[in-house]
């Protein structure tokens, strides 16, 4: 056993000691040697696409691609999640106190925890159909914000040309009447 040591561990006065990364010569002598009888790997050739739906190359994840998210707005995902929690504990209050009279305990959380699901997705439903008409309603108001901005940006433009113009007639005629003045 204590062969087996010695031969593992290299001397002390030996310059490699210490360096587990450089690789021995007999080492390099094997891994640079070419094996004649193994080809070179081929390429990997792409995929062809699927059938069904075509897949757009500048597609961000999103469902609908151009169409906004819910998900990517930040009010309406929170204001979602928000009504998803309270319609869920509503519903589970609600169908647990409703149930309580009629049935053991076991059968009216069973009851509750039903009802609470059942009101999750109705207001899970009725929260992404408000968001979704509101989210389009915001992108319109904004589209109007802008294109009147534009109209008024052009407004002030046409105003300024036109007055740039006046004065400049103004000028070219007071240019005028002073050409003849000295003459």
């Amino acid at each position: 056993m204590a062969d087996a040591e010695a031969t593992l561990e290299a001397p002390e006065d030996d310059p490699g000691a210490g360096a587990p990364d450089e690789p021995t010569a007999p080492l390099d002598a094997v891994e640079a040697a070419p094996d004649a009888a193994e080809p070179a790997p081929k390429a990997k050739e792409p995929r062809k696409p699927r059938k069904g739906k075509p897949k757009d190359d500048d597609h961000d994840g999103s469902p609908g691609g151009d169409v906004p998210s819910i998900a990517g707005h930040p009010r309406a995902a929170r204001s979602v999640a928000r009504a998803k929690s309270w319609g869920a504990l509503a519903g589970f209050i609600v169908g647990g106190y409703l149930s309580l009279p009629t049935h053991t305990l076991a059968s009216a959380g069973l009851r509750a925890i039903v009802a609470g699901l059942i009101c999750w997705v109705a207001v899970w439903a009725g929260a992404v159909f408000f968001w979704r008409r509101m989210v389009v309603l915001e992108i319109k108001a904004r589209e109007q914000e802008l294109v009147r901005a534009v109209e008024d940006a052009r407004a002030r433009n046409q105003a300024a040309a036109t007055q740039g113009a006046q004065a400049a007639a103004r000028a070219q005629a007071a240019a005028q009447v002073a050409q003849e003045g000295r003459r």
